[in-house]
């Protein structure tokens, strides 16, 4: 008899790989139907990782959409599945205890089955509780391995990561291939190893198609024992996403394997209705880079779905970078020359840093380090100048334990500060935080929602759920699609329009020199890395707000004038101002 394989749809990673925002709750209505007739998955991936946190951003309740989306899903028998990072849950930083258990409470309540859990270092300690909240809530959880390409990432790492796993009670686990990097043969031999130990155990395999090796990783997984693979749809497959169903389908059905069979039809409807979100918004925040595959990822292997903030990033600090090599004389650098300069400094880094898997949060350190480091090289004062405490709590311990030695030099860069070394459980280091949202709920007035869904929101996302109980969200979000549009159409948005989106009350912060902007300052004439605030972020009056480098060199100390809550941010890290130009508007408390 032919191996069954089953396919599931990646509809929220096709969106998050793709551009910043995700369909609105109205339009995932639309289209779970119409995938359901596809008839081909057995499986929807219907939330997680930045899903709610968007959903906020653009004005939306995702507790609603998560709710809508699932819900046809559920009657039609089909699972519905969530990413989970594990101590970070569903966002970029650490959640409490509590939080992360009420979690899995409200998502099985509305309606997901399946969390698949993973943790960006691969420790057993982050992942373990969640797979027991999970099962107390009566969900079925997944654990995942990410997948890299390092001299300690070896079968063997794998393979006893799995068995962790599936001892803590995990009744799935995921090949979790990020950046697409993981070698087809070695992802056999890993599936090989996993199915023959443990046979019951189910394996989906989530691979990206950025350097170009997925649909080899998928052969290689079927013939080895995977029973699931995921996949996506056009006009948002292939590039730095996933591949499309069609062909994984084509591939496996030629290769002898049982595969269900898609109802072509309901493909095109499916495919017309998703352009149809593109170009009615969605499209406007598409950055068309990642729709192209490249063979460079295989060096830094970093994840396709943050070359869009990479490059953002490193064009400015290319200004800065430039402006010095102009100084001294010598020619300015090309994105292609940055490009590949910051592709080889990431592989400088990572494997000093411990070889940390390169996902969220940690491909974003690890980019983070690299990227200043060129511009601190060019400075002539040597590497790891600037490293904030996010990217020292990887080093030091506080987000789990990286996999590989860290480098002598950044040892005894720590001891030089005064920083310490931890092995303590991570999820340890955080209080509880749960009663304190309840009493702020209180104090407002806020429904805590069905099956407490609201309180779990704001204890999660509690910057952007602020700003989206203020409808601030909404006309931020209105804002930036209207500047959008204009840029697309090559007009101007005309002061009216933009007063329009603004507050009542909203006060610019003004640029007072000519200059380049940075977040942070770290004394002795340093910038610190691109840490952009929350929108929603509460300033007090008087509060430091960004920093100003003058053509000089000084950094000038920008205020936040009467203080307030951050409403828009108009200047992106090493971005050039000029003086008198608007930084960002602080809506004043009442």
């Amino acid at each position: 008899m032919s191996k069954k394989i089953q396919f599931s749809l990646i509809y929220r990673d096709m969106w998050q790989s793709s551009g910043k925002f995700q369909p609105r709750k109205d339009q995932l209505e639309r289209i779970a139907p119409v995938i359901i007739e596809m008839g081909c998955f057995s499986r929807v991936e219907t939330n997680g990782g930045a899903f709610e946190q968007v959903q906020l951003l653009a004005g939306e309740n995702p507790n609603e959409a998560v709710r809508a989306f699932c819900k046809p899903f559920n009657e039609a028998g089909i699972k519905t599945h969530m990413l989970d990072r594990g101590l970070n849950a569903l966002r970029m930083y650490p959640v409490p205890d509590d939080v992360r258990a009420m979690m899995y409470r409200v998502k099985h309540a509305q309606g997901v089955d399946i969390p698949r859990i993973f943790d960006g270092l691969n420790d057993i300690r982050n992942i373990a509780p969640s797979i027991r909240w999970a099962k107390e809530a009566g969900m079925t959880p997944q654990a995942a391995l990410c997948i890299t390409t390092s001299p300690v990432h070896t079968l063997e790492y794998y393979a006893k990561l799995a068995d962790e796993e599936i001892a803590a009670g995990a009744e799935e686990i995921c090949l979790k291939d990020m950046a697409g990097i993981g070698q087809p043969a070695f992802l056999g031999k890993l599936t090989k190893m996993i199915k023959d130990k443990h046979p019951e155990i189910i394996i989906e395999y989530h691979g990206h198609s950025g350097p170009g090796m997925s649909m080899a990783s998928v052969l290689e997984v079927c013939k080895n024992g995977a029973d699931i693979i995921d996949t996506a749809i056009e006009p948002l497959s292939w590039g730095k996403v996933h591949p499309d169903v069609i062909s994984v389908q084509s591939m496996l059905k030629n290769a002898g394997f049982d595969v269900p069979e898609i109802n072509m039809g309901a493909y095109m409807k499916a495919r017309a209705m998703t352009q149809e979100f593109i170009d009615e918004w969605l499209g406007y925040f598409i950055n068309p880079g990642n729709k192209i595959m490249s063979s460079l990822l295989l060096g830094c292997g970093l994840p396709g779905g943050m070359m869009g903030s990479m490059m953002s990033d490193l064009g400015g600090i290319m200004g800065v970078i430039n402006n010095l090599r102009t100084k001294k004389g010598e020619p300015e650098l090309t994105t292609d020359d940055m490009l590949i300069k910051l592709f080889d400094e990431v592989a400088y880094v990572w494997p000093r840093v411990g070889y940390p898997p390169l996902v969220t949060p940690f491909s974003q350190y690890t980019k983070n380090i690299a990227l200043f480091n060129l511009l601190t090289l060019e400075q002539g004062k040597g590497r790891y100048v600037m490293m904030d405490d996010s990217v020292w709590g990887m080093i030091l311990g506080k987000s789990g334990k990286v996999p590989g030695k860290i480098d002598d030099e950044i040892v005894a860069l720590a001891k030089e500060k005064g920083l310490e070394f931890t092995d303590a459980d991570p999820h340890t280091l955080l209080p509880n935080a749960l009663e304190d949202f309840r009493k702020e709920m209180d104090e407002n007035g806020w429904d805590y929602g069905q099956d407490d869904e609201e309180l779990w929101e704001l204890a999660m996302h509690p910057e952007q759920y602020r700003n989206y109980k203020s409808g601030q969200a909404k006309k931020n979000m209105l804002a930036d699609l209207q500047k959008a549009k204009d840029a697309k159409l090559g007009g101007s948005v005309t002061p009216e329009q933009l007063a329009e989106f603004k507050h009542a009350k909203a006060d610019a912060i003004v640029a007072p020199v000519k200059g380049q902007i940075f977040w942070e300052f770290q004394g002795d004439g340093e910038a610190a890395p691109a840490v952009e605030p929350f929108i929603g972020k509460e300033y007090k009056e008087g509060d430091t707000f960004c920093y100003i480098q003058a053509p000089w060199g000084e950094f000038v100390e920008v205020k936040a004038d009467l203080g307030g809550k951050l409403v828009e941010i108009n200047g992106k890290q090493g971005s050039k101002l000029q003086k008198g130009d608007v930084v960002a508007y602080i809506e004043r408390a009442h």
